[in-house]
């Protein structure tokens, strides 16, 4: 199949699902666009290990925290139209910057990263502990 051709399909494809050619895929090489749509696709609209819903909820803490509003824009619209609740927006507004805010204590203490994994290990053994004695 030549590059044209990929890309007419793609750009068929795309228009179907989206009724246009959305950016940054309409401004990267035809080449690189038609390459990149099968896996845009599967991860924007189609299925995969992870719900829609929850992919775009991961998405908006992640764009939350490279600072990028146009993916904010796009994950917070996207899980909303995959039925995220004002509830659950709220709750990743809040998980976003608890992540980035203990991260960045840790990282300016230069915590030792082995150590943190030997607590991390030993907190999970403790909460398995108090989940089975609660059963």
């Amino acid at each position: 199949m030549s590059t044209e051709q990929g890309y007419s399909e793609a750009k068929a494809d795309l228009e179907e699902t989206f009724g246009m050619v959305p950016p940054p895929l309409d401004t990267i090489p035809e080449e690189d666009a038609a390459r990149e749509w099968p896996t845009f696709k599967k991860y924007t609209v189609g299925e995969s290990e992870i719900p829609p819903k929850y992919r775009e909820l991961i998405g908006l803490a992640i764009a939350a925290n490279i600072k990028c509003p146009y993916c904010a824009h796009f994950h917070g619209a996207a899980a909303e139209l995959h039925g995220a609740t004002e509830a659950e927006l709220e709750e990743v507004y809040f998980l976003s910057s608890f992540t980035a805010r203990y991260s960045s204590m840790l990282h300016a203490q230069e915590y030792d990263l082995d150590e943190f994994k030997d607590k991390v290990h030993q907190i999970g053994g403790h909460l398995q502990e108090q989940l089975a004695a609660d059963d």
